[in-house]
């Protein structure tokens, strides 16, 4: 049965169900009274969960059907185990199987983030049920930490330097329920405006961001998993339980995507500012021990930062070589959330996408 939740101030226009799957309650949020048109559906990253799509939501034209799913552990959906070693698939086949209980096929997804991740994952598994991709500053086809190269050659075969034991504790306890004040730099807040948007960024909508932020379930079996112990820099490798060791390049392979068929147009967008998803990333460990952040660095031979940009970009241009089609868009003066720092222009661009996308969808076969 559909809930309505009037009493948040950006839920307004936002329609809230709970699809039951076999082992989770998952949920969904769509527009108010737009049950029809080609379904746009879209998928929240790390630490989020669906109200960061609110805007972008409300402002798609309205042939269009937009539909937000909260990810297991995050939003309103269940908390339940993420078993790292399947990569992204446990988010994956949720949303592909809340899609089938929904009846929805032809699908544009959209992925923002780890989001990016989820939904290069579900057109690897099943391509015939995508209508478009559309990447969202998506976490690397390799995953994030531990990985060099445009091939993502393992740094160490632990994966050391990516994985649970890389996040700040003093950010896993503020998502906890510490009592850690706003103003510390390891708040829901200050991580918001020092990593999700670029300096600068004012909303009205700030505290359902950080709220969203804060409904992440933590513990071993979710955010941010369970660490182990290497013996190599910076000594700390990915487990087996929880979302950061999913996406650990040990668990996580995306790049047979280049080779999916049939092969949907994909667009790329990203904000010129992102420090997280780049090539000197600021949440990477090699990245910060290079600037001296992170003691014991090794050196750039042994422990060079990850280019996530050049190993998206070397897939993507693999799947074009293939056959498919690609458009990178770079939104200047634009962090790691282009949907909410600059909605209107990231709007107008995934429309216009959209449009073209559904059109070759829909265009009859000449048989000549």
């Amino acid at each position: 049965m559909a809930q309505h939740h009037p009493h948040h101030p950006h839920n307004l226009g936002i329609e809230i169900s709970m699809i039951p799957l076999e082992d989770l309650d998952v949920c969904v949020r769509e527009v108010e009274f737009r049950q029809a048109g080609w379904p746009v559906v879209f998928v929240h990253g790390n630490v989020s969960s669906s109200p960061f799509f609110f805007p972008t939501m409300l402002a798609l034209p309205d042939q269009f059907r937009p539909i937000a799913i909260d990810l297991r552990g995050f939003g309103g959906t269940d908390t339940r185990p993420v078993d790292a070693t399947r990569g992204l698939r446990d988010f994956a086949d949720d949303v592909r199987a809340v899609l089938q209980v929904m009846g929805l096929t032809d699908v544009h997804l959209v992925g923002w983030s780890m989001g990016g991740g989820v939904v290069m994952q579900m057109a690897i598994d099943e391509a015939d049920r995508v209508a478009s991709v559309t990447l969202i500053n998506p976490v690397s086809p390799f995953g994030f930490g531990g990985t060099t190269g445009t091939d993502g050659r393992l740094l160490a075969p632990d994966g050391a330097g990516s994985g649970a034991g890389t996040v700040n504790p003093e950010f896993v306890a503020a998502l906890a329920g510490d009592d850690i004040p706003d103003e510390s730099p390891s708040s829901a807040r200050s991580v918001l405006h020092s990593f999700y948007v670029a300096p600068g960024w004012h909303s009205d909508h700030e505290e359902t961001f950080v709220t969203s932020m804060m409904s992440t379930a933590v513990g071993p079996d979710n955010y941010p998993g369970e660490a182990v112990p290497s013996t190599t820099w910076p000594g700390t490798a990915p487990g087996r339980r929880g979302v950061l060791n999913a996406l650990a390049p040990v668990n996580l392979d995306l790049s047979p995507f280049a080779d999916i068929d049939p092969a949907p147009p994909v667009l790329w967008v990203r904000g010129e500012l992102d420090p997280i998803i780049s090539d000197a990333s600021s949440l990477d460990l090699a990245q910060l021990g290079a600037l001296g952040v992170v003691p014991g660095y090794p050196g750039l031979e042994v422990a060079p930062p990850q280019p996530m940009l050049a190993q998206t970009r070397s897939v993507l241009d693999s799947y074009a070589s293939a056959g498919g089609a690609y458009e990178e868009v770079v939104m200047p003066g634009v962090g790691h959330s282009p949907h909410i720092e600059a909605t209107e222009e990231f709007t107008a661009t995934l429309a216009r996408f959209l449009d073209s996308a559904q059109a070759e969808l829909t265009e009859p076969v000449d048989l000549g």
